[in-house]
């Protein structure tokens, strides 16, 4: 018998490690929104996990009908503070949730991997959630990032799709890879019709935290990391599927 989540505790940081970096902040988020902007679809707008709304609050530019869904109690009443009545949010996890209508775009950011049975949600997803036209943006960690090829070579990880015991507290359930990723969404019976990676990550998210409070980095550095990323996509800190329905 499975010990039931609780998704306010896998929030917190801890003394060794943190749930989100101020590399996912500043950098990453950023970088993923200009992947993802040139595929949007006009109309409505669903967030799947949408943490403290700090992704959210990048989206409401583009968007005027967001609907946020999140497991996390606590989540929700900080991104409610932020953002106010501007965004609907529907506390729920994804298994059992029932939303008000369709979607013309869903967007999943560093989620999936926390999901107990990722295939049942994209299955929700591609049968009740998404519009005809719909479009679903799913974006993951990648297992194949530089960074963590280089910890299995220190011995710090047993293999690049490795959970450590880090992630594990944070809900981490799997680590994707592109196969993996798209294995899942066929397996729902979505379709890919993009896939890219999302900037080339050759440290750890702490060591990026710790170099940008320094002059190191400048913002023809990132330009590079995200250019090199466009062409080396299985070495990306993240990976980026674009779907729809299948």
């Amino acid at each position: 018998m499975s010990i039931p989540r609780n998704y306010n505790n896998e929030l917190k940081d801890t003394d060794s490690h943190k749930y989100a970096y101020n590399f996912d902040f500043e950098i990453m988020h950023p970088f993923i929104l200009r992947s993802l902007q040139p595929f949007f679809r006009a109309g409505n707008l669903l967030e799947l996990g949408s943490h403290k709304g700090n992704f959210t609050k990048r989206l409401r530019p583009f968007f005027n009908d967001i609907t946020c869904l999140e497991a996390s109690a606590e989540a929700i009443d900080a991104a409610a503070e932020e953002l106010g009545s501007s965004v609907k949010f529907i506390n729920s996890i994804f298994e059992t949730a029932i939303l008000p209508a369709k979607y013309d775009n869903v967007i999943m950011i560093h989620v999936l991997e926390h999901i107990d049975d990722p295939v049942m949600v994209l299955k929700r997803i591609q049968e009740e959630w998404l519009t005809e036209k719909g479009r679903l943006f799913l974006v993951c960690p990648n297992a194949n990032a530089a960074s963590r090829q280089i910890a299995v070579k220190m011995g710090l990880l047993s293999s690049n799709s490795a959970v450590t015991a880090a992630e594990k507290e944070h809900g981490h359930r799997v680590t994707y890879s592109f196969d993996s990723l798209e294995r899942d969404v066929r397996a729902a019976g979505l379709k890919v019709i993009s896939r890219s990676g999302v900037f080339f990550k050759a440290l750890a998210n702490f060591q990026w935290d710790r170099l940008l409070n320094t002059d190191i980095i400048s913002p023809e550095y990132l330009e590079g990391c995200y250019q090199l990323g466009q062409q080396y996509p299985d070495l990306c800190s993240s990976i980026f599927l674009l779907c729809e329905k299948g």
